[in-house]
């Protein structure tokens, strides 16, 4: 069966299975299986696929029609440019928060300093950013340590030298040390929003999406908690929930933050929040 017809059947199935992007979905998932781009698939698509990579990819349209992410079953994600790795111990790297990673390398301003990645899961922003400021110490934590494992690997494999991953319950393992820059995409959904059980978040760890009965259980547990791994001057920013940044506001002022500013995400959304500490 030629290429063009294995596409379009694939891009049929996933379409009447509810996904949002059928076509693409086929596509990342035969390049994946042929080994090529989507570039190549256009330029070939008379050609023949083998038995065998057939049935790889039929296997792989038939997961993603149960709702089993692509990045999962591909392995990757790229995220600011970088092919990362991806396991089911870990949330899968998202477009919006490239927001924080902007927002971090706007207020990396020196040469040198560190930054804090709390929660790195597969360490995407920790070395987006530490690939943009080699001049910067990046510390990633999480306390999964297949995620620490993943992270570590990303970095190995995209050659990024100045970032280093920890096992650690949000700072436990970070006695007397001090960053000029913490950042965070904690779990921030409701307990009961039924976004839970719908597209792939269904298939992502609930440890790193759900945060108590309003969302804000671990972001209220960062903002008191960050002050003393912060140095003076240092700023604190959050990715958070699309209705969450008055509140995340009003908890940061309450802690003794200054500059407390909201920033929108690509979609338009207040998606950012930060505060800076005195000094």
């Amino acid at each position: 069966m030629h290429i063009d017809r294995l596409l379009g059947r694939a891009a049929e199935r996933l379409s009447e299975a509810g996904s949002a992007s059928p076509r693409l979905d086929a596509e990342v998932l035969l390049g994946h299986v042929l080994g090529v781009d989507r570039t190549w698939l256009y330029t070939w698509g008379d050609r023949a696929a083998s038995g065998f990579e057939r049935a790889r990819f039929e296997a792989l349209v038939a997961a993603r029609a149960e709702g089993h992410p692509v990045a999962y079953l591909i392995g990757q994600r790229e995220f600011w440019g970088l092919a990362l790795a991806t396991s089911p111990h870990t949330l899968i790297p998202r477009p919006d928060t490239e927001t924080l990673v902007e927002i971090a390398l706007e207020l990396a301003t020196a040469t040198e300093g560190r930054l804090l990645d709390l929660g790195t899961g597969t360490g995407a922003i920790a070395l987006a950013f530490a690939s943009e400021r080699p001049g910067w110490q990046v510390t990633g934590i999480d306390r999964i340590e297949e995620a620490v494992a993943l992270a570590a690997t990303n970095a190995e494999r995209l050659n990024i030298a100045n970032v280093r991953f920890l096992v650690s319950d949000w700072f436990s393992a970070l006695a007397n040390e001090c960053f000029d820059l913490i950042v965070a995409n904690p779990p921030y959904i409701a307990e009961s929003d039924p976004h839970l059980m719908l597209g792939d978040v269904r298939f992502e760890p609930l440890s790193a999406l759900v945060a108590g009965e309003d969302g804000l259980d671990d972001l209220r547990r960062l903002v008191k908690s960050a002050f003393p791994y912060l140095r003076p001057g240092g700023w604190l920013a959050m990715e958070h929930g699309h209705d969450q940044a008055e509140r995340v506001r009003q908890l940061l002022q309450a802690a003794g933050y200054l500059d407390v500013a909201s920033h929108h995400d690509l979609s338009g959304q207040q998606r950012v929040t930060l505060g800076r500490m005195a000094g």
